[in-house]
């Protein structure tokens, strides 16, 4: 089997940069993904931020699938815990029955932003229901598959596309690939979150071994990296060399992670608990074409998963660009052992 190569891009706003700048990148990347030849390209949500412009994935889905042709495009994800999933289902049945075939819906359980943008996005609609209890509604709603006893049976997400929207569970724990066995879904670990790679290829264990076949589905492992692939070593390094991780332990038991110092003091300036700040490494794959081939290569053998799903978040726009392709070569007629 081959070592199979998709995108997800967060729209990133570096200084210096205007967010419309940042949207017209997003578009330019689609498009060299989809000439690459890459599978699918993802689109990530953020709220309340100064540094992302990717705040409603399904409206810039939307836009990319107008201006690609084949490539499939998708949400990398959906926080659907501030969502009505029919409201998600009626979002994606549209889009999926604008481009047939071509639309993904990955959903996540992180909220996507700072206490206050929650608040916002949640105000006026609480929800007790799980993670997995809405993933359950959204699969029904996207498939038209309403239980006769189910207190609203009738209701269509309408329009009915002909080839559903694909849903994918999102997650950077085992706890995530629990879920995405239980339901029988694809499933996408983000190590390039979570920085523990003895933590995902658990997690991809785990859901493997635990994968709910009941209805003939087979398991879809994919897992998210953080890739740059440069000319040279050094300048791979000179790329990447401001980038960490910072990963926020509240006093709740809530933890999580943000990619600046800034992030970091106005989450827990807004949440307004006791914490402690874990600054990390970023985990990077990085090198020249050879040294990332031979990093993929490697957890390609270690995980058993040949579909990685890559976001390259270095400046200025034209490397990110020579990155994927860059990586493109790399890969370029790689055959991965089974």
């Amino acid at each position: 089997m081959t070592i199979t190569i998709s995108v997800l891009d967060q729209s990133p706003i570096y200084p210096g940069e205007t967010s419309e700048e940042a949207l017209h990148h997003t578009i330019a990347l689609a498009q060299l993904s989809e000439r690459l030849g890459f599978r699918r390209f993802w689109v990530s949500e953020h709220h309340d931020s100064e540094q992302v412009a990717g705040s409603s994935p399904e409206v810039l889905i939307s836009h990319l699938l107008a201006k690609t042709e084949s490539i499939r495009i998708g949400s990398g994800g959906i926080m659907l815990q501030h969502y009505s999933p029919y409201k998600v289902a009626e979002n994606f049945n549209v889009l999926a029955t604008l481009a047939p075939g071509r639309v993904d819906l990955g959903v996540g359980r992180a909220p996507g932003g700072l206490p206050r943008s929650t608040q916002a996005l949640q105000q006026g609609t609480p929800s007790t229901a799980s993670l997995t209890e809405k993933i359950v509604e959204l699969e029904k709603y996207v498939h038209n598959t309403l239980e006769e006893d189910h207190p609203l049976f009738g209701l269509k997400a309408g329009p009915i596309p002909a080839s559903p929207p694909e849903i994918y569970v999102l997650g950077a724990s085992v706890a995530s690939a629990e879920i995405a066995a239980e339901l029988g879904l694809p499933y996408v670990f983000s190590l390039f979150i979570n920085g523990n790679e003895e933590v995902a290829l658990e997690a991809i264990r785990t859901y493997r071994n635990g994968f709910n076949t009941a209805d003939g589905k087979q398991p879809q492992a994919i897992i998210g990296l953080s890739v740059v692939v440069a000319d040279t070593a050094e300048e791979a390094e000179e790329l990447t060399s401001a980038l960490k991780l910072y990963k926020i332990h509240l006093a709740s038991g809530k933890s999580l992670t943000v990619a600046s110092q800034d992030q970091a003091d106005e989450f827990i300036r807004q949440s307004q608990e006791e914490y402690t700040i874990e600054e990390k490494e970023a985990v990077i794959l990085k090198g020249t074409q050879e040294t990332v081939r031979e990093q993929l290569l490697h957890l390609h053998q270690a995980s058993g998963v040949d579909e990685f799903i890559v976001t390259t978040n270095v400046q200025p726009f034209e490397k990110r660009l020579r990155s994927f392709e860059l990586l493109s070569e790399a890969l370029a007629g790689v055959t991965a052992e089974a």
